[in-house]
């Protein structure tokens, strides 16, 4: 089994696994990051966005071996005490209700957010579209959003 060389929250990582594996399984079962959680496995909830240099990526779709020699981040690694602006936002407007989407949209939100620190109420919008909330907390979710763009640093 081919053996890859990834770089996890900061961290080197050589895993061996198939090369098709997608990432979201090497993180859950062979790294025990379970934070990253399994939504559809066909990259439309959102619920497994990590990012990949500095971009959301779907991991359920990502092969590991196109994840090699890429910075990696989980929800785990954005912050290790919580500090992280959107996870304070999402703290703030008490935005989770069951949970298990909200790593995902953390994920997206903070990468939107790097790329844009003063997002228009249609860009939030825009961005957050693909992250699927079964509990509809979509505007809580846009409201802490809004709130972590005026503390980006």
């Amino acid at each position: 089994m081919p053996k890859y060389n990834l770089n996890i929250n900061g961290k080197p990582q050589s895993i061996e696994a198939s090369a098709d594996t997608p990432l979201l399984w090497i993180l859950r079962d062979h790294l025990d990051m379970v934070g990253t959680k399994f939504g559809c496995g066909i990259a439309q909830c959102g619920a497994c966005t990590v990012h990949v240099d500095g971009t959301a990526a779907r991991s359920c779709s990502l092969p590991v071996a196109s994840a090699e020699g890429k910075e990696i981040t989980t929800i785990e690694g954005l912050s290790e005490d919580g500090s992280h602006p959107v996870q304070k936002a999402w703290k703030e407007v008490d935005v989770p209700q069951c949970g298990y989407c909200q790593a995902g949209q953390i994920m997206t939100a903070s990468a939107f957010l790097a790329q844009n620190s003063n997002p228009s109420e249609a860009e939030i919008k825009n961005a957050m579209h693909g992250n699927i909330c079964r509990c509809a907390a979509y505007n809580r979710i846009q409201k802490a959003v809004e709130i972590a763009a005026g503390n980006m640093e």
